[in-house]
């Protein structure tokens, strides 16, 4: 799988509802994962609340986006990130450490929950970037 460039939207309590209305316009295959699915839930009452979704269309586009926890700050207008994700671990980690120098991790390039590596941060100029290595197939 070559890496991939996307938008990766927050939203606060509705993003099944954002996420199950973009497929309806754009088509594809939509697959969505729960904070409880993933044992991630800090708050029961966020279970069901959606930890990732993603929408990857016939024609090549991929649109990504969560529920924003409570515990977590919600803006609208700085909701948006970018997404680099892949397999080629080492151009990945080489993007992370590049675009990540001078700025500010807010979570370190290692193992997620799901399998993969994953890290955070805001770059020098306050772009959030989010960067996830696939982990090894099953």
């Amino acid at each position: 799988m070559p890496t991939k460039l996307n938008p990766y939207i927050s939203f606060k309590d509705n993003a099944r509802e954002a996420m199950e209305f973009y497929k309806s316009v754009f088509g594809g295959k939509l697959v969505t994962s729960t904070f409880k699915e993933f044992h991630a839930s800090q708050d029961p009452s966020e279970d069901n609340k959606v930890m990732h979704s993603q929408l990857d269309t016939a024609n090549g586009l991929t649109l990504m986006a969560s529920d924003t926890p409570n515990s977590m700050p919600f803006s609208v207008g700085t909701n948006m990130t970018i997404s680099l994700s892949g397999e080629d671990e080492a151009e990945l980690k080489t993007y992370y450490e590049k675009l990540s120098a001078g700025g500010t991790i807010t979570m370190p390039l290692e193992k997620a929950p799901w399998g993969d590596a994953f890290g955070a941060f805001n770059d020098k100029f306050g772009v959030s970037w989010l960067v996830n290595i696939a982990g090894p197939k099953a």
